[in-house]
């Protein structure tokens, strides 16, 4: 019977010595009959560091219709605002085109956009890693099938044999009955 490092040489048609990391991992696993199953999204939120899960946070409220609620009642607050003070005192602390605005907005920008590459740099790396899991499970998987094709292929051949054996003893049998015969006939 075909052993699991010859099963996935002949699978990959490479030699064991020249498997990936990822191939020789498959193997181990085969090997040992061990599952390939882990929480990546636990153990990749494990490992991050404080600013990373503040980012993420910050990424994932800016990038909300909270966000864009309270951003759009901030703005038509500090317009209401500057416009009933214009009318009222005839002085405002921002006056049209709101310049002090466009600088905070600019601040808010400058400072968010960065904030939310960095969460979508860890998001693509997250996804790299759930990716290399599944191909990782569905390799071995695949192995496992073929495995088991395998071993259904050589009970098929030991039926087949079995068969053969007892249609000869049968055969056997029916020839010596039919001497027995021919020999009572004479």
């Amino acid at each position: 019977m075909e052993t699991y490092r010859e099963l996935i040489g002949r699978l990959l048609k490479k030699e064991v010595e020249s498997f990936t990391a990822t191939e020789k991992h498959i193997l181990h696993h085969l090997q040992e009959r061990t599952a390939i199953s882990k929480n990546i999204g636990k153990e990749y939120t494990d490992q991050m560091t404080l600013g990373q899960k503040v980012a993420d946070k910050v990424a994932s409220f800016g990038g909300s219709w909270t966000f864009i609620g309270i951003f759009t009642g901030f703005l038509l607050f500090w317009v209401v605002l500057n416009v009933v003070l214009l009318t009222v005192n005839r002085k405002t602390f921002d006056p049209y085109p709101f310049i002090l605005l466009n600088l905070f907005l600019s601040m808010l920008a400058a400072i968010q956009a960065p904030v939310i590459m960095m969460s979508q740099n860890r998001q693509a790396e997250h996804d790299r890693l759930d990716a290399q899991h599944d191909y990782e499970v569905n390799l071995k998987a695949e192995i496992e099938i073929l495995a088991l094709h395998q071993k259904i292929d050589e009970l098929k051949v030991q039926q087949w044999e079995a068969l053969l054996t007892l249609q000869k003893e049968q055969l056997e049998r029916l020839e010596k009955i039919e001497q027995e015969l021919r020999e009572k006939q004479d």
